[in-house]
């Protein structure tokens, strides 16, 4: 008796068939879309509060390499930068606030002494860049963009402040379940490969590590020059806003330098245009120093990428989420560029 062949239902490949559950498929991922788009403000604390853990992890290890246990040395460096970030709210924070209310009052009178240079007035003739810049600051524009309006700056402040509460929980958890986090990560990955992402996602973290913690040291050497710079030529009234505003945007590579010597040679052009060519000279000298002497010798165990990669990725990081974009695209894009030598490279090499 021969077999007898099951013929294929033309209902199962029918183009109402296709149509439905393609339809119904498109629903889907259009509805996880818009869940997820949902919630990424608190995708991106998450993000945010787990970069600073893994810079901390470096320091925990070091405790851990001299005998401590993991949750004493957790509950050590913790306490530590717990107390560093007490001090600055209570001591540093109210200085820095009150100095950048000032450059805000006084930024008016300084767009209108500009024009008194000829220079200046020639193209503002021209461009009309000094009305331009008055009624943006005047008009309450810059409140808008910044705070959402005068109104909005409560608000605002209040969802600041919870949410750095919810970051610096999140930064408390995370260096202590950092290796129940690794495990039950590395266990999705098949057993035959295991061994291997649990290799790869170690050797990550390290290197995520190394770079957080080696971009806050350039950032404090950035701040701390700029201090001492500013009070000796005349910028000590808005010295430690300057030094905070230098010392974070030089967490963003190459872009966040010369926006602050920018900063910095604008405001030192309300002195004297001699203080404004000082500025200038001083901090394309300082550039060239952390360039080549105090970025390589710190980061030389971080990242491995080359500098146009940084650079790229900085402005694409930024260009999709802001400042906190380019902060975490360099450690993102040296993960990608390891896991793309580690794995990629290796496949194509042993065809």
């Amino acid at each position: 008796m021969a077999p007898t062949v099951e013929q294929p239902s033309l209902l199962r490949h029918s183009p109402f068939n296709i149509g439905f559950f393609g339809a119904f498929g498109a629903i889907v991922a259009v509805f996880l879309s818009q869940q997820l788009l949902s919630i990424s403000s608190v995708l991106i604390l998450l993000v945010m509060a787990m970069f600073p853990a893994i810079g901390l992890n470096p320091t925990v290890e070091w405790f851990m390499k001299r005998g401590m246990r993991r949750g004493v040395s957790v509950l050590l460096v913790l306490g530590v930068v717990i107390s560093v970030l007490t001090l600055f709210v209570f001591a540093v924070a109210p200085v820095i606030s009150d100095q950048i209310a000032q450059i805000t009052k006084n930024a008016p009178g300084w767009l209108q002494d500009l024009q008194t240079n000829r220079t200046v007035q020639q193209i503002d003739d021209r461009f009309s860049v000094i009305d331009k810049l008055q009624d943006y600051v005047t008009d309450g524009d810059f409140g808008q963009q910044v705070f959402g309006g005068a109104p909005g700056v409560g608000p605002a402040v209040l969802s600041a402040l919870a949410n750095a509460f919810i970051v610096v929980v999140l930064m408390v958890y995370f260096p202590a379940s950092l290796p129940s986090i690794k495990h039950a990560a590395y266990n999705i990955a098949p057993a035959s490969k295991r061994v291997r992402v649990s290799q790869l996602g170690d050797q990550i973290i390290r290197s995520t590590g190394s770079y957080v913690s080696g971009a806050f040291m350039v950032s404090v050497c950035a701040g701390i020059s700029t201090l001492i710079f500013t009070f000796v030529v005349g910028l000590r009234d808005y010295s430690f806003a300057l030094a905070f505003i230098v010392g974070l945007l030089s967490l963003i590579p190459v872009v966040g330098a010369v926006v602050s010597g920018v900063i910095i040679t604008l405001l030192a052009l309300t002195v004297s245009p001699t203080v404004a060519i000082i500025a200038a000279v001083y901090y394309v000298a300082y550039q060239q120093v952390e360039s080549y002497f105090i970025y390589p010798r710190i980061m030389k165990r971080a990242v491995d990428m080359p500098g146009s990669i940084t650079v790229i990725s900085a402005l694409v990081g930024g260009s999709l989420l802001g400042i906190v974009g380019a902060l975490l695209a360099v450690p993102v894009a040296a993960a990608l560029l390891l896991l793309h030598r580690e794995v990629l490279l290796r496949r194509q090499d042993a065809r």
